[in-house]
């Protein structure tokens, strides 16, 4: 009888892996060592449902960033992180108090409204980050049961526009919050990003300063897929297996998201990855700045170029390379950077962005 694990592939390429973008980090490929990870966890028999080793080692990776109570949950996606997070932290009357432009709101296809059957209270930001100040628009009506009530803060670190909050920033959020009798929750779909920017360890602006969960992204840090809920104040949760469940977020091989995690997350390539992200965006934005006509709209302070520029010079910019309009109203573009981009990826497009300039 043939042995079933016998390597053969029928399967072709179907792209020029030449051909890189400024679309999203979300677009480029896997790293080598998630793949070499992935190799090393496959074959044999594992337990189903995340019971296996490679799970149960990813608990003990966490630790090593976030302290010894956080407990990771590993999910499909960002989305799924998302709102598994924001049911464990709320009633069913409850309400989430977020950035009108946070990706909870805007990016989501109303998944934490239509799944979650929660309530978002947006605010809007200049900058994409929240303040105390601003939390305080939307901060009250407890009692009124004719409102949703205001029972979590979520914020984005690194936010949609690019922005770092500081750990004093999030600090505050946090005090804040919980001074108010609600929780914290960060969408960290880009979390590394942040950490390098900062030059600090993920705990400084998490578990330390007082997020009570956090959504570990890794797939647009080098990963194929996977994300993570963690669980950084175990009073703050509840049922969150039975949700991670309940909202289709619960994979059967959980040993491949696992491992997954872990190459990123055991060593240094998380923050390899990112802190070269980041550099590309600063190479962009560096160039971006010498060309007349263009204006960066936001601070670079991690893999993000916001920038306004002509209309048409983007239109035929995209048929050069895929990026997309940020406002359509505005011609505001989004420039992204990954963890593959090169420099050569990044001259080329400004060479590119000149000659369109130009015409």
């Amino acid at each position: 009888m043939a042995d079933p694990t016998t390597v053969r592939t029928d399967a072709r390429r179907h792209h020029d892996p030449q051909i890189r973008g400024f679309a999203s980090d979300n677009y480029a490929g896997t790293h080598p060592e998630i793949l070499a990870a992935l190799a090393l966890a496959n074959g044999g028999h594992q337990i189903a449902y995340g019971e296996d080793e490679y799970t149960g080692h990813l608990q003990c990776v966490m630790h090593s960033h976030f302290g010894p109570t956080a407990e990771a949950f590993p999910v499909f996606n960002g989305t799924g992180a998302n709102v598994v997070s924001l049911q464990a932290m709320t009633d069913r009357w409850g309400a989430v108090i977020c950035a009108e432009s946070a990706h909870i709101n805007v990016d989501e296809g109303g998944a934490p409204e239509r799944v979650g059957g929660l309530k978002l209270l947006t605010v809007p930001t200049p900058d994409g980050k929240l303040t105390p100040e601003l939390i305080d628009r939307q901060a009250y009506g407890w009692d009124d049961e004719h409102r949703a009530m205001p029972q979590v803060v979520s914020i984005t670190q690194n936010t949609e526009l690019g922005t770092v909050y500081t750990p004093g920033e999030i600090r505050a959020i946090c005090d804040h919050a919980h001074g108010l009798g609600m929780k914290v929750h960060l969408d960290g779909a880009r979390i590394a990003n942040a950490a390098a920017s900062l030059d600090v360890p993920m705990r400084t602006f998490t578990n330390t300063v007082g997020v009570d969960v956090l959504s570990f992204g890794g797939t647009k840090n080098g990963a194929i897929f996977g994300e993570a809920v963690v669980v950084l104040n175990p009073d703050a949760v509840r049922a969150m297996k039975h949700l991670r469940k309940l909202s289709m977020q619960l994979a059967s091989k959980m040993r491949f998201v696992s491992v997954q995690l872990e190459a990123l997350l055991a060593g240094d390539l998380w923050l390899r990855n990112a802190r070269h992200a980041n550099a590309m965006a600063q190479r962009l934005a560096e160039g971006v700045r010498a060309v007349d006509g263009v204006e960066i709209l936001h601070p670079v302070q991690a893999n993000a170029v916001f920038a306004r520029l002509p209309r048409e010079v983007s239109e035929r910019l995209q048929k050069r390379f895929r990026f997309y309009f940020w406002d359509e109203a505005a011609g505001d573009v989004r420039w992204m950077c990954a963890f593959d981009t090169t420099e050569d990826d990044v001259d080329a497009f400004l060479l590119a962005l000149k000659e369109e300039m130009a015409r």
